[in-house]
Protein backbone atom coordinates (compact mmCIF):
# COMPACT_ATOMS: atom_id res chain seq x y z
CA UNK A 1 0.00 0.00 0.00
CA UNK A 2 1.38 3.45 -0.64
CA UNK A 3 2.09 5.62 2.06
CA UNK A 4 -0.11 8.80 2.62
CA UNK A 5 2.26 11.03 1.71
CA UNK A 6 3.04 8.86 -1.38
CA UNK A 7 -0.58 8.99 -2.33
CA UNK A 8 -0.37 12.99 -1.90
CA UNK A 9 2.43 13.54 -3.98
CA UNK A 10 0.53 11.89 -6.54
CA UNK A 11 -2.40 13.90 -6.15
CA UNK A 12 -0.39 16.93 -6.49
CA UNK A 13 0.96 16.50 -9.82
CA UNK A 14 -2.17 15.22 -11.48
CA UNK A 15 -3.77 17.99 -10.27
CA UNK A 16 -0.75 20.41 -11.63
CA UNK A 17 -1.55 18.24 -14.75
CA UNK A 18 -4.83 19.67 -14.89
CA UNK A 19 -4.27 23.47 -14.02
CA UNK A 20 -1.29 24.01 -16.56
CA UNK A 21 -2.90 22.31 -19.14
CA UNK A 22 -5.68 25.14 -18.81
CA UNK A 23 -2.90 27.58 -20.50
CA UNK A 24 -0.20 25.42 -21.70
CA UNK A 25 0.75 26.73 -25.21
CA UNK A 26 0.80 23.57 -27.16
CA UNK A 27 4.35 23.75 -28.24
CA UNK A 28 6.00 20.31 -27.95
CA UNK A 29 4.68 16.91 -28.31
CA UNK A 30 1.12 17.59 -30.07
CA UNK A 31 0.24 14.14 -29.50
CA UNK A 32 -0.91 12.35 -27.06
CA UNK A 33 0.23 8.86 -27.98
CA UNK A 34 4.47 10.47 -27.04
CA UNK A 35 3.75 10.26 -23.85
CA UNK A 36 4.19 6.11 -24.27
CA UNK A 37 6.05 6.09 -28.21
CA UNK A 38 8.85 8.30 -26.78
CA UNK A 39 8.98 7.82 -23.03
CA UNK A 40 11.22 4.77 -21.72
CA UNK A 41 11.56 2.57 -18.74
CA UNK A 42 14.79 2.60 -16.89
CA UNK A 43 15.96 0.78 -13.82
CA UNK A 44 18.76 -0.58 -11.21
CA UNK A 45 19.79 -3.23 -9.73
CA UNK A 46 22.79 -2.61 -6.18
CA UNK A 47 23.66 -5.23 -4.92
CA UNK A 48 26.18 -4.09 -1.46
CA UNK A 49 28.05 -5.77 0.84
CA UNK A 50 29.30 -3.37 4.24
CA UNK A 51 31.62 -4.57 6.92
CA UNK A 52 32.06 -2.08 10.24
CA UNK A 53 34.13 -2.93 13.23
CA UNK A 54 33.89 -0.01 15.47
CA UNK A 55 35.22 0.38 19.03
CA UNK A 56 32.60 0.00 21.52
CA UNK A 57 30.21 -1.84 19.86
CA UNK A 58 29.94 -5.80 20.85
CA UNK A 59 29.41 -7.44 17.39
CA UNK A 60 31.24 -6.20 13.85
CA UNK A 61 28.40 -5.29 11.09
CA UNK A 62 27.88 -7.79 8.13
CA UNK A 63 24.94 -6.29 6.06
CA UNK A 64 24.17 -7.76 2.82
CA UNK A 65 21.83 -5.37 0.53
CA UNK A 66 19.91 -5.11 -2.08
CA UNK A 67 18.85 -2.09 -4.20
CA UNK A 68 15.96 -2.10 -6.68
CA UNK A 69 14.91 0.83 -8.50
CA UNK A 70 12.45 0.40 -11.45
CA UNK A 71 10.77 3.43 -13.38
CA UNK A 72 9.28 4.88 -16.18
CA UNK A 73 9.79 8.55 -17.47
CA UNK A 74 7.08 9.87 -20.44
CA UNK A 75 7.57 11.28 -23.94
CA UNK A 76 7.28 15.39 -23.40
CA UNK A 77 3.27 16.19 -24.53
CA UNK A 78 2.23 19.63 -25.08
CA UNK A 79 5.21 20.82 -22.56
CA UNK A 80 4.76 18.45 -20.03
CA UNK A 81 6.69 15.18 -19.09
CA UNK A 82 6.26 13.07 -16.11
CA UNK A 83 8.07 10.39 -13.98
CA UNK A 84 7.35 7.60 -12.14
CA UNK A 85 10.18 5.39 -10.07
CA UNK A 86 9.68 2.66 -7.48
CA UNK A 87 12.39 1.97 -5.23
CA UNK A 88 12.93 -2.07 -3.08
CA UNK A 89 15.82 -2.09 -0.22
CA UNK A 90 15.94 -5.67 1.00
CA UNK A 91 18.27 -7.37 3.28
CA UNK A 92 19.62 -10.82 1.86
CA UNK A 93 21.88 -12.02 4.23
CA UNK A 94 21.72 -12.58 8.31
CA UNK A 95 21.00 -9.12 9.45
CA UNK A 96 23.90 -8.38 11.16
CA UNK A 97 23.68 -4.96 11.47
CA UNK A 98 21.80 -2.33 12.86
CA UNK A 99 19.26 -0.65 10.31
CA UNK A 100 18.14 1.77 12.67
CA UNK A 101 14.96 0.43 13.06
CA UNK A 102 15.32 -3.01 13.77
CA UNK A 103 16.54 -2.75 17.85
CA UNK A 104 20.32 -4.26 17.17
CA UNK A 105 22.37 -1.68 18.97
CA UNK A 106 25.20 -4.24 19.94
CA UNK A 107 25.86 -4.09 16.44
CA UNK A 108 27.59 -0.56 14.59
CA UNK A 109 24.47 0.97 12.36
CA UNK A 110 24.51 0.88 8.35
CA UNK A 111 21.63 2.95 7.48
CA UNK A 112 20.18 0.39 5.34
CA UNK A 113 16.68 -0.61 6.81
CA UNK A 114 14.57 -2.77 4.48
CA UNK A 115 11.61 -0.46 2.79
CA UNK A 116 9.63 -0.11 -0.29
CA UNK A 117 8.01 2.99 -1.20
CA UNK A 118 7.57 5.48 -4.27
CA UNK A 119 11.11 7.04 -5.22
CA UNK A 120 10.03 9.65 -7.27
CA UNK A 121 6.43 10.83 -8.74
CA UNK A 122 7.13 14.02 -10.32
CA UNK A 123 5.60 16.28 -13.04
CA UNK A 124 7.35 18.92 -15.36
CA UNK A 125 6.18 22.15 -17.39
CA UNK A 126 8.16 24.03 -19.43
CA UNK A 127 5.89 26.08 -21.45
CA UNK A 128 7.53 29.45 -20.83
CA UNK A 129 11.17 29.91 -22.79
CA UNK A 130 13.99 29.10 -20.76
CA UNK A 131 12.27 27.84 -17.43
CA UNK A 132 10.78 24.95 -16.11
CA UNK A 133 8.56 24.05 -13.26
CA UNK A 134 8.91 20.70 -11.48
CA UNK A 135 5.92 19.12 -9.07
CA UNK A 136 5.73 16.12 -6.82
CA UNK A 137 8.81 13.88 -4.77
CA UNK A 138 12.02 14.11 -6.50
CA UNK A 139 16.05 13.82 -6.71
CA UNK A 140 17.45 17.32 -5.87
CA UNK A 141 21.09 17.45 -6.06
CA UNK A 142 22.91 20.98 -5.47
CA UNK A 143 26.21 22.24 -6.30
CA UNK A 144 28.53 19.66 -4.76
CA UNK A 145 25.65 18.44 -2.44
CA UNK A 146 26.77 19.76 0.52
CA UNK A 147 23.37 21.44 1.36
CA UNK A 148 21.30 19.62 -0.40
CA UNK A 149 21.75 16.19 -2.12
CA UNK A 150 19.72 12.52 -2.50
CA UNK A 151 22.40 10.68 -0.53
CA UNK A 152 23.23 8.35 -3.55
CA UNK A 153 25.84 6.47 -1.40
CA UNK A 154 22.95 5.25 0.65
CA UNK A 155 20.29 2.47 -0.74
CA UNK A 156 17.26 4.38 0.01
CA UNK A 157 17.31 7.30 -1.82
CA UNK A 158 16.83 10.93 -0.30
CA UNK A 159 14.28 12.75 -1.63
CA UNK A 160 12.08 15.62 -1.96
CA UNK A 161 8.25 16.39 -2.26
CA UNK A 162 8.83 19.58 -3.49
CA UNK A 163 7.87 22.42 -5.85
CA UNK A 164 11.11 23.52 -8.26
CA UNK A 165 11.39 26.71 -10.20
CA UNK A 166 14.35 26.50 -12.67
CA UNK A 167 15.26 29.49 -14.87
CA UNK A 168 18.16 29.70 -17.24
CA UNK A 169 17.24 31.91 -20.07
CA UNK A 170 19.66 34.41 -19.81
CA UNK A 171 22.84 33.75 -21.10
CA UNK A 172 25.64 32.55 -18.36
CA UNK A 173 22.91 33.27 -15.63
CA UNK A 174 20.33 30.73 -13.24
CA UNK A 175 17.98 30.93 -11.01
CA UNK A 176 16.31 28.17 -8.68
CA UNK A 177 13.85 28.83 -6.31
CA UNK A 178 11.79 25.85 -4.62
CA UNK A 179 9.21 24.82 -1.70
CA UNK A 180 10.08 21.76 0.20
CA UNK A 181 7.10 20.38 2.46
CA UNK A 182 8.51 16.72 2.97
CA UNK A 183 11.78 14.88 2.96
CA UNK A 184 11.56 11.70 2.75
CA UNK A 185 14.92 10.37 4.43
CA UNK A 186 17.58 7.77 4.05
CA UNK A 187 16.23 5.88 7.68
CA UNK A 188 12.76 3.99 5.83
CA UNK A 189 8.80 4.28 6.93
CA UNK A 190 9.42 3.07 10.27
CA UNK A 191 12.07 5.61 11.67
CA UNK A 192 10.86 8.25 13.66
CA UNK A 193 12.77 10.42 11.36
CA UNK A 194 12.30 8.43 7.92
CA UNK A 195 10.15 11.39 6.66
CA UNK A 196 10.18 14.86 8.16
CA UNK A 197 7.49 17.67 7.85
CA UNK A 198 9.23 20.65 6.47
CA UNK A 199 8.15 24.19 5.41
CA UNK A 200 11.59 24.40 3.80
CA UNK A 201 12.98 27.14 1.24
CA UNK A 202 15.55 26.97 -1.32
CA UNK A 203 16.97 30.25 -3.61
CA UNK A 204 19.99 30.56 -5.87
CA UNK A 205 20.96 32.82 -8.17
CA UNK A 206 24.26 31.97 -10.25
CA UNK A 207 26.11 33.47 -13.54
CA UNK A 208 29.41 31.73 -15.33
CA UNK A 209 31.35 34.66 -15.59
CA UNK A 210 34.27 33.15 -17.41
CA UNK A 211 35.67 29.47 -17.70
CA UNK A 212 37.85 30.52 -14.49
CA UNK A 213 35.30 31.67 -12.41
CA UNK A 214 31.72 30.20 -12.07
CA UNK A 215 29.61 31.95 -8.77
CA UNK A 216 26.59 30.55 -7.00
CA UNK A 217 24.74 32.54 -4.17
CA UNK A 218 22.24 31.09 -2.06
CA UNK A 219 19.82 31.02 0.52
CA UNK A 220 18.35 27.70 2.72
CA UNK A 221 15.92 28.14 5.09
CA UNK A 222 15.35 24.92 6.54
CA UNK A 223 12.06 24.35 9.14
CA UNK A 224 11.49 21.13 10.64
CA UNK A 225 8.53 19.92 12.83
CA UNK A 226 10.48 16.79 14.21
CA UNK A 227 13.94 17.95 14.23
CA UNK A 228 13.80 21.60 15.29
CA UNK A 229 17.78 21.64 16.28
CA UNK A 230 18.55 21.31 12.81
CA UNK A 231 15.83 24.06 11.70
CA UNK A 232 18.12 26.23 10.11
CA UNK A 233 19.13 29.65 7.50
CA UNK A 234 21.45 29.67 5.68
CA UNK A 235 23.22 32.23 3.48
CA UNK A 236 26.30 31.73 1.21
CA UNK A 237 28.29 32.36 -1.79
CA UNK A 238 30.27 29.15 -3.70
CA UNK A 239 33.17 30.22 -6.57
CA UNK A 240 34.53 27.45 -8.98
CA UNK A 241 36.60 27.21 -12.13
CA UNK A 242 39.42 26.14 -14.29
CA UNK A 243 42.35 26.98 -16.13
CA UNK A 244 44.43 25.00 -18.26
CA UNK A 245 48.14 25.03 -17.31
CA UNK A 246 49.58 23.57 -20.53
CA UNK A 247 48.68 21.16 -23.23
CA UNK A 248 48.20 18.25 -20.18
CA UNK A 249 47.53 19.34 -17.41
CA UNK A 250 45.10 21.48 -15.31
CA UNK A 251 44.36 23.60 -12.70
CA UNK A 252 41.01 24.09 -10.96
CA UNK A 253 39.24 25.20 -7.24
CA UNK A 254 36.53 25.16 -5.61
CA UNK A 255 35.90 27.99 -3.11
CA UNK A 256 32.89 29.09 -0.42
CA UNK A 257 31.80 30.74 2.74
CA UNK A 258 28.67 30.48 4.38
CA UNK A 259 26.99 31.86 7.36
CA UNK A 260 24.29 29.91 9.24
CA UNK A 261 21.65 30.92 12.57
CA UNK A 262 18.71 29.41 14.39
CA UNK A 263 15.40 29.86 12.81
CA UNK A 264 11.93 29.53 13.49
CA UNK A 265 11.14 26.61 15.84
CA UNK A 266 14.38 26.17 16.79
CA UNK A 267 15.05 26.99 20.43
CA UNK A 268 18.95 27.37 20.59
CA UNK A 269 20.66 30.40 19.86
CA UNK A 270 23.93 30.21 17.29
CA UNK A 271 25.24 32.18 14.41
CA UNK A 272 28.41 30.03 13.06
CA UNK A 273 30.29 29.97 9.96
CA UNK A 274 31.48 27.84 6.87
CA UNK A 275 34.49 27.70 4.73
CA UNK A 276 35.97 25.27 2.17
CA UNK A 277 38.75 25.50 0.16
CA UNK A 278 39.95 22.94 -2.46
CA UNK A 279 42.63 23.74 -5.18
CA UNK A 280 43.43 20.73 -7.54
CA UNK A 281 45.67 20.06 -10.57
CA UNK A 282 44.82 17.21 -13.27
CA UNK A 283 46.31 15.44 -16.42
CA UNK A 284 47.45 12.39 -17.58
CA UNK A 285 44.84 10.71 -15.65
CA UNK A 286 45.72 11.89 -12.26
CA UNK A 287 43.82 14.09 -10.24
CA UNK A 288 45.56 15.70 -7.01
CA UNK A 289 43.53 17.79 -4.60
CA UNK A 290 44.76 19.56 -1.47
CA UNK A 291 41.14 20.61 0.74
CA UNK A 292 40.43 22.03 4.21
CA UNK A 293 36.90 22.67 5.18
CA UNK A 294 35.21 24.33 8.34
CA UNK A 295 32.34 23.75 10.14
CA UNK A 296 32.71 26.51 12.90
CA UNK A 297 31.11 25.16 16.88
CA UNK A 298 30.68 27.21 19.90
CA UNK A 299 30.63 24.79 22.26
CA UNK A 300 27.41 24.28 22.43
CA UNK A 301 25.99 24.36 18.71
CA UNK A 302 27.63 24.15 15.35
CA UNK A 303 27.49 24.46 11.69
CA UNK A 304 25.25 21.70 10.60
CA UNK A 305 24.08 20.54 6.75
CA UNK A 306 21.02 17.66 7.70
CA UNK A 307 19.96 17.58 4.25
CA UNK A 308 23.49 16.95 2.40
CA UNK A 309 24.90 13.73 0.93
CA UNK A 310 27.12 13.87 4.32
CA UNK A 311 28.91 11.03 3.21
CA UNK A 312 31.03 12.99 0.71
CA UNK A 313 32.33 14.80 3.06
CA UNK A 314 34.89 14.79 6.01
CA UNK A 315 35.84 10.82 5.45
CA UNK A 316 34.02 8.11 4.38
CA UNK A 317 33.69 6.14 7.69
CA UNK A 318 30.87 8.93 8.34
CA UNK A 319 32.38 9.52 11.94
CA UNK A 320 31.62 13.02 11.62
CA UNK A 321 27.65 13.10 9.69
CA UNK A 322 26.45 15.84 12.98
CA UNK A 323 28.96 18.60 13.38
CA UNK A 324 30.49 18.27 16.87
CA UNK A 325 29.20 20.81 18.84
CA UNK A 326 32.81 22.46 19.07
CA UNK A 327 33.02 22.40 15.30
CA UNK A 328 35.24 20.80 12.83
CA UNK A 329 38.31 21.38 11.21
CA UNK A 330 39.12 18.30 7.68
CA UNK A 331 42.41 19.16 6.48
CA UNK A 332 42.57 16.60 3.94
CA UNK A 333 44.67 15.19 1.06
CA UNK A 334 43.53 13.43 -2.25
CA UNK A 335 44.76 12.07 -5.12
CA UNK A 336 42.48 9.49 -8.19
CA UNK A 337 44.38 7.85 -11.17
CA UNK A 338 42.21 6.23 -14.16
CA UNK A 339 43.96 3.82 -15.89
CA UNK A 340 44.22 4.65 -19.48
CA UNK A 341 46.27 3.29 -22.83
CA UNK A 342 46.98 -0.34 -21.57
CA UNK A 343 44.33 -1.69 -24.25
CA UNK A 344 43.46 -4.20 -21.80
CA UNK A 345 40.80 -4.84 -19.36
CA UNK A 346 42.28 -2.29 -16.32
CA UNK A 347 41.64 0.59 -18.73
CA UNK A 348 39.13 2.36 -16.89
CA UNK A 349 39.52 1.52 -13.52
CA UNK A 350 40.13 4.31 -10.79
CA UNK A 351 41.84 4.06 -8.14
CA UNK A 352 41.51 6.78 -5.13
CA UNK A 353 43.28 7.58 -1.61
CA UNK A 354 41.88 10.41 0.62
CA UNK A 355 43.59 11.68 3.76
CA UNK A 356 41.97 13.62 6.60
CA UNK A 357 43.40 15.16 9.35
CA UNK A 358 39.97 16.52 11.56
CA UNK A 359 40.77 18.59 14.45
CA UNK A 360 37.80 20.86 16.73
CA UNK A 361 37.05 24.48 15.59
CA UNK A 362 37.25 25.18 19.93
CA UNK A 363 41.51 24.48 20.07
CA UNK A 364 40.18 23.87 24.12
CA UNK A 365 38.33 20.44 22.65
CA UNK A 366 41.66 19.37 21.00
CA UNK A 367 41.96 16.78 18.06
CA UNK A 368 39.53 15.00 16.54
CA UNK A 369 41.84 12.14 14.79
CA UNK A 370 42.38 11.52 11.23
CA UNK A 371 41.56 8.81 8.33
CA UNK A 372 42.68 7.21 5.69
CA UNK A 373 40.29 5.96 2.59
CA UNK A 374 41.09 3.98 -0.34
CA UNK A 375 38.97 2.98 -3.31
CA UNK A 376 39.16 1.26 -6.64
CA UNK A 377 36.13 0.88 -8.82
CA UNK A 378 35.47 0.41 -12.76
CA UNK A 379 32.51 0.45 -14.60
CA UNK A 380 32.08 -2.17 -17.77
CA UNK A 381 29.80 -1.99 -21.18
CA UNK A 382 28.16 -5.05 -21.70
CA UNK A 383 27.51 -5.84 -25.21
CA UNK A 384 24.28 -4.85 -26.70
CA UNK A 385 22.97 -8.08 -28.03
CA UNK A 386 19.09 -8.17 -26.69
CA UNK A 387 19.56 -8.19 -22.98
CA UNK A 388 18.35 -5.50 -21.33
CA UNK A 389 21.73 -4.10 -18.88
CA UNK A 390 23.98 -1.83 -19.79
CA UNK A 391 27.17 -2.16 -17.92
CA UNK A 392 28.19 -3.45 -14.94
CA UNK A 393 30.02 -0.84 -12.22
CA UNK A 394 31.95 -2.84 -9.48
CA UNK A 395 33.76 -0.66 -6.14
CA UNK A 396 35.59 -1.87 -3.48
CA UNK A 397 35.92 0.90 -0.94
CA UNK A 398 37.86 1.08 2.53
CA UNK A 399 37.93 3.62 5.67
CA UNK A 400 39.98 4.19 8.62
CA UNK A 401 39.18 6.07 11.23
CA UNK A 402 41.37 6.79 14.30
CA UNK A 403 39.75 8.17 16.40
CA UNK A 404 40.38 10.87 19.93
CA UNK A 405 38.17 13.35 21.30
CA UNK A 406 35.86 10.73 22.85
CA UNK A 407 35.11 9.66 18.38
CA UNK A 408 35.10 6.10 18.44
CA UNK A 409 37.44 4.39 16.17
CA UNK A 410 35.94 2.34 13.30
CA UNK A 411 37.17 0.63 9.74
CA UNK A 412 34.48 -0.15 7.46
CA UNK A 413 34.73 -2.08 3.95
CA UNK A 414 32.37 -2.38 1.06
CA UNK A 415 31.97 -4.28 -2.17
CA UNK A 416 29.36 -2.94 -4.21
CA UNK A 417 28.01 -4.04 -7.94
CA UNK A 418 25.26 -2.66 -9.76
CA UNK A 419 23.51 -2.59 -13.11
CA UNK A 420 21.42 -0.42 -15.20
CA UNK A 421 18.75 -0.53 -17.86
Amino acid sequence: MLKTKSFKTLLLSGVCVVLFQGFSPAFAGEDVETIVTEGSFFGEVRYRYEFVDQDGVANDAKASTVRTNVGFKTGEYRDFQALLEAQIVQNVGSNDFNDTVNGKATYPVVADPDNAEINQAWLTWTGLPGAEIKVGRQGINLDNQRFVGTVGWRQNDQTFDSALFTYTGLENATFQYGHVWNVNRIFGDEHPLGDLDTESHIARAGYQWAEWLNTIVYGYWFDFDQLAARSSQTYGIRATGKVPLDQNWTFSYEAEAATQDDFRNNTANYDEEYYHIAPSVSGHGFTLTAGYEVLEGDGANAFQTPLATLHKFNGWADAFLNTPAAGLEDAYLSASYKISGTDSIVDGTKLAAVYHDFDSNDSSSGDFGDEVDLSIGKSFTLPDVGQPFKGVDVLLKYADYDGDSGVADREKFWLQIGVKF
